[in-house]
């Protein structure tokens, strides 16, 4: 990945000191000036080589790993014009994140801008929901390296561009603020993810369903004996790539059955990226799709991707009939968990987004934000106060 071939290349040196100032430990090597660049993709073969490298060397979430994001390079929509933020200390990778810009029209006479971090702009492609994003950075020092790279980002807007960051948590909020501090930053979603601390779990003794809230035991435990009567509840992980791929095409069928054109999967392109994704993830164990079933009937399908011992539910898709008492998401959930509890795994997220199942089974949450930062203008104001509204009147509406 050499820099030569860079296009709209920025590079900026930030002297030890400031890392100071922003907070690292000093225990942390300061002495190296770190150099960041951010250049138009062109060796995909380069950036897979030096992602992997870096990966075994960063602390990150399953959207920052090659396999993520390698899939979502390949399956990119056209137009999509993807660079690469590239950090550099002593001639070594520390840092790389994608930026895609996209051209905007809102109010005023300026055409602007819009840069994302790995997202696309194509709000259609991006309903793949990225959340834990984020710069892989080395993790000796990665809140300098994150912080950096965010500040080259920030400089670099012209007085109408803008940097967008979805589905970023607390840790890196707090250093965009820092990092671009004189500008404005619009919160354009504040939310949480609710999730499981299982060594929360182990501490109260180890049974899971022992410590749901009463109401919610009570509930699964009257769903599951009136699936008892039909059959015997079975929960299996799929074990192989036809297996995952067969119970990932009637997750889909559930969907469609469910939400129709207004699910996940509308966009005719998921189905091929979410193929190659579980392909890859499945044989490596970083991709674990479940089936819940009574009796043969498969009642719930959980599509969860694994990281480092940590397990994230991306998508699931029930069987749901008439009698409300029938459970199935949180029956195949609380089989995922306790599952996932025997195999010594750490943690079990949800995601961000509304769902009355993720506070009934949490036991923790993290704040999740998408934000955009930009220079101030009238303009802006006046958009954000637009946006604000038709987010109070979809709340009401929804309400």
């Amino acid at each position: 990945m050499s820099s030569t071939s860079a296009v709209d290349a920025a590079v900026l040196h930030l002297r030890p000191t400031l890392s100071h100032a922003s907070g690292d430990d000093p225990t942390t090597r300061h002495d190296r000036v770190i150099d960041v660049s951010v250049e138009s993709l062109r060796d995909l073969a380069g950036v897979e080589s030096s992602w992997k490298d870096l990966e075994s060397r960063a602390d990150h979430s399953f959207y920052l790993s090659w396999l993520w994001i390698g899939t979502w390079l390949r399956h990119l929509p056209k137009g999509v014009n993807p660079h690469v933020v590239i950090a550099r200390a002593s001639g070594a990778i520390v840092g790389l994140a994608i930026v895609c810009p996209r051209k905007i029209w809102h109010l005023g006479p300026r055409e602007r801008t819009r840069w994302l971090l790995n997202e696309t702009g194509d709000a259609s492609f991006d309903r793949l929901f990225i959340e834990h994003n984020g710069v892989l950075a080395d993790r000796s020092s990665a809140d300098r390296i994150t912080t950096i790279c965010l500040e080259v980002l920030t400089r670099r807007l012209r007085f109408s561009d803008e940097l967008v960051l979805s589905g970023i948590g607390l840790e890196v909020e707090t250093i965009a603020r820092r990092a671009a501090a004189g500008l404005a930053m619009d919160v354009r979603v504040a939310d949480s993810a609710p999730w499981i601390d299982f060594a929360e779990v182990r501490r109260k003794g180890g049974n899971y369903r022992a410590a749901l809230g009463r109401n919610t035991r009570q509930a699964v435990s009257r769903a599951m004996r009136l699936y008892v009567e039909r059959g015997p509840i079975k929960y299996l992980t799929m074990e192989t790539t036809s297996e995952a791929l067969a119970a990932f095409d009637e997750l889909i069928d559930f969907h469609w059955s469910r939400w129709g054109r207004k699910g996940p999967f509308a966009n005719p392109g998921f189905r091929l990226f979410h193929e190659n994704l579980i392909a890859q993830g499945t044989p490596i164990g970083a991709v674990r799709i479940s089936r819940t079933l009574v009796g043969d009937r498969t009642i719930g399908i959980l599509y969860n991707f694994v990281h480092r011992g940590h397990v994230f539910n991306y998508q699931s898709g029930f069987f749901y009939e008439d009698d409300g008492r029938l459970k199935p998401g949180l029956v195949s959930h609380v089989l995922a968990i306790e599952d996932s509890l025997l195999r010594g795994e750490g943690s079990y997220d949800f995601g961000a987004g509304p769902a009355g199942h993720k506070s009934r089974l949490a036991n923790a949450q993290r704040a999740m934000t998408w934000i955009a930062v930009g220079k101030d203008s009238p303009e802006r104001r006046i958009e954000a106060k637009i946006r604000r509204a038709r987010q109070k009147l979809r709340a009401m509406v929804a309400g």
